[in-house]
């Protein structure tokens, strides 16, 4: 769901949209801070939580406001993921306890984050766009009449302290600079592994707020029954994998595709494709890195034989180094690959498999010889 204000008037020559806003209504006025939810399941909260933080504190630092974090989960539960949250950077922790809040059901977590929003009043709130984020994030938008920019890419504060959400649009063809006019909060999801973690500061502190609820069990419609932990789980972990090697279409088939998963093999990496191998069927849609895929911050990235179109640009812009292997040398992937290779992607990646190898088998003998 993209922002709900309305139209503003035409921009001033030279001025930003979001310097030709309306006056924001006075009950708006004192909506201050920034707010990042951290997403608790089971103990465990998701990293893009702590990415956030990183892009809040950057936001807040800019506006001179707070930073903080929002943790919902049981009794007794939250206590490391507040701690957590302030060696991550903020500086406010709210936390809300309850037994209606041990696993994600979207009715209680909607109600608890709308009341939070309407009495303390963050002028941004920022979720993760992970499963439980897009559900969440949605809702509480919805409920709070405000606008929501998902999938963002990119957030800043506009000169005149608009949140400036950027997210691909027109299928990935374009980014696109949203905002929030008229309305707070300013709510905007953020894909896990478009920022970088900020630094843990062990022993760091901050302020404390736990609002109490009343969340009665037979209000809320939504029952669980049982845990089923996702079987497919665990298959890939594209998004936190230090070397990942990729093939698209250059490859020309899929058997030239098992190239990829040798190398990846060698190098102890993860393997992925663009989207048109998906819809090929040569590899399965948790492997597909882009837009519509896995967004990954990877120390090495090797991409053979794929052009590199903004959909897939904006998947793997994050990675310490790119190395791109295509035989069109105008392909758009070496504007920005740190490295390029102009060649068959076919031929090259059987070389770098056995050159690998052989360094790598060498390294383990001095290393045993030691």
């Amino acid at each position: 769901m993209n922002d709900k204000a309305p139209e503003p008037a035409a921009p001033a020559a030279g001025g930003s949209r979001a310097s030709t806003k309306k006056a924001l209504p006075d009950h708006l006025k004192s909506y201050k801070h920034v707010w990042v939810l951290a997403e608790l399941e089971r103990g465990v909260v998701h990293p893009v939580s702590w990415e956030l933080l990183g892009e809040g504190r950057k936001l807040a630092d800019q506006l001179k406001v707070d930073l903080a974090s929002v943790v919902l989960g049981p009794p007794g539960g939250t206590e490391k993921a507040v701690a957590d949250s302030f060696a991550y950077g903020a500086d406010v922790c709210y936390v809300v306890e309850h037994e209606a809040l041990s696993e994600y059901r979207n009715e209680p977590f909607t109600l608890v984050a709308t009341e939070l929003v309407n009495k303390y009043q963050p002028e941004i709130l920022l979720l993760g766009a992970t499963n439980l984020g897009r559900d969440l994030a949605g809702s509480v938008a919805t409920t709070l009449l405000t606008g929501l920019t998902a999938d963002c890419t990119e957030l800043a504060v506009d000169a005149d302290g608009s949140l400036a959400a950027t997210r691909p649009t027109f299928g990935g063809s374009l980014l696109c600079t949203i905002y929030t006019l008229n309305y707070r909060p300013q709510m905007a999801t953020m894909r896990p592994r478009v920022a970088s973690v900020p630094v843990y500061v062990p022993g760091r502190t901050g302020k404390i707020i736990r609002h109490e609820v009343s969340l009665p069990e037979e209000d809320i419609i939504t029952k669980i029954l049982a845990f089923l932990p996702d079987g497919s789980t665990g298959k890939s972990n594209l998004a936190y994998a230090d070397i990942v090697v990729a093939g698209g279409l250059g490859m020309q088939n899929a058997d030239n595709y098992n190239l990829v998963r040798s190398l990846a093999g060698v190098l102890g990496a993860e393997w992925g494709g663009s989207r048109p191998l998906v819809q090929k069927g040569w590899i399965t849609s948790d492997r597909q890195i882009g837009q519509t895929g896995k967004t990954i911050r990877p120390r090495l990235y090797i991409a053979a034989g794929i052009s590199g179109a903004i959909q897939h640009r904006v998947g793997v812009e994050g990675a310490d180094l790119i190395v791109a292997i295509n035989t069109d040398k105008n392909a758009p992937i070496f504007d920005f690959a740190h490295v390029g290779i102009v060649a068959d992607a076919t031929k090259v990646l059987p070389a770098l498999t056995e050159s690998f190898r052989r360094h790598l088998a060498a390294a383990a003998t001095r290393s045993a010889a030691e």
